[in-house]
């Protein structure tokens, strides 16, 4: 038997649509039922003072997990498990994916999303190719996919999260910029981080991005989310409009594979807010840095600008923030640069790759 007829037989069919899109989509909805989920209880938790949303139900290795906390640790497994449901994977297979997801995205660290894809993609085709294969298939496929997925996972998820971690070193030349050209390339970078398969929130973290810096942050990854959830609203409706406006516009990694100039108006966008950000209202993120590149997921980024006016962090403090009491012009700049900006933007320049035909009916369509 040719290889061809092999890889036809185990349903393996390396292709732009099933590696591309199916899986990439797939990642983004095991991303959003996870870490995004738990994100959002998180946030509603705490700022609503719910009590069974912010007590610890679980304690592993020293460290207490609330229900929002739980949801965000299975983020790597739940991602790998979707992946491996996208390629078609039989059950042991996909079950076994569960702890490859879970130690790459773990290594993976910043690039832990994008660690996740490419290790769960591998993992599962070399799961198929054994799947069946002997009379020993409840031992042999479980085996053959963990070790190849946590072999893989050592050999390449830690020089991916060190990849995404370079990003910050671009982003930080960028701070140092005057005002209008810093708010231009980190509003871009980071609004680019947030839509790829790359936490930028860790990015922003580990840089301890605050200021006006975290501000632009905020500001590009406000015109993805919102941005995405308006170009896309004629094909998904209210549904899109809230997966992606407080989720992720990661949801729409898939479709940007299969066309990327649906992505022209959010990165436009992006590079509007950040100056409008960093010039027009001085629209500084002065709560914890991770805010910085969460954008509108449950509401976390505008949350952050909020408690970094009346409370700022830690961090902000010590780069010489102030507590104050917001008034008209704050919260106009956090409304303008959050959601009117990238509003206006995409729906004018959505409208007119439209016409072009650059953008053509159901490119931006999401599962």
């Amino acid at each position: 038997m040719g290889i061809a007829a092999f890889l036809k037989r185990k349903n393996i069919v390396p292709s732009l649509q099933r590696y591309g899109i199916d899986a990439m989509g797939a990642m983004a909805q095991g991303l959003f039922c996870t870490l995004l989920a738990g994100t959002i209880l998180n946030t509603i938790g705490s700022q609503f003072h719910i009590g069974f949303l912010t007590a610890e139900l679980v304690t592993f290795a020293g460290k207490g997990y609330t229900i929002g906390g739980i949801a965000s640790a299975m983020a790597g497994p739940a991602m790998a498990v979707a992946i491996g449901a996208a390629l078609a994977a039989p059950p042991m297979v996909l079950f076994t994916l569960v702890p490859v997801g879970f130690a790459t995205n773990a290594l993976g660290g910043a690039g832990g999303p994008f660690a996740v894809y490419a290790v769960a993609l591998l993992a599962s085709e070399i799961g198929k190719a054994v799947s069946k294969e002997t009379r020993i298939d409840i031992l042999v496929t479980p085996l053959v996919t963990l070790l190849a997925g946590i072999g893989l996972a050592a050999l390449i998820a830690v020089p991916i999260g060190s990849a995404a971690q370079s990003l910050g070193r671009l982003i930080m030349w960028a701070t140092e910029l005057q005002p209008f050209l810093m708010g231009i390339i980190v509003a871009v970078i980071v609004g680019i981080a947030l839509t790829l398969p790359i936490s930028s929130a860790a990015i922003c973290a580990g840089l301890g991005l605050t200021g006006l810096a975290g501000g632009a942050a905020l500001a590009g990854c406000c015109a993805q989310m919102v941005g995405f959830a308006v170009l896309s609203f004629r094909e998904n409706r209210f549904g899109g409009l809230v997966s992606q406006g407080i989720g992720t516009s990661m949801l729409q990694m898939g479709n940007i594979i299969r066309n990327p100039k649906i992505w022209i108006a959010p990165i436009l966008a992006s590079a509007i807010s950040g100056p409008v950000a960093t010039c027009i209202f001085r629209l500084q993120m002065n709560g914890a840095a991770v805010n910085s590149g969460m954008g509108t997921c449950g509401l976390c980024g505008p949350i952050g600008v909020w408690t970094g006016w009346v409370a700022p962090s830690e961090a902000a403090l010590l780069n010489g923030a102030v507590a104050i009491q917001p008034g008209l012009w704050e919260w106009t700049g956090l409304i303008v640069v959050s959601i009117v900006v990238p509003t206006l933007v995409c729906s004018i320049l959505g409208a007119f790759l439209r016409r072009i035909g650059w953008i053509r009916p159901g490119d931006l369509r999401i599962c």
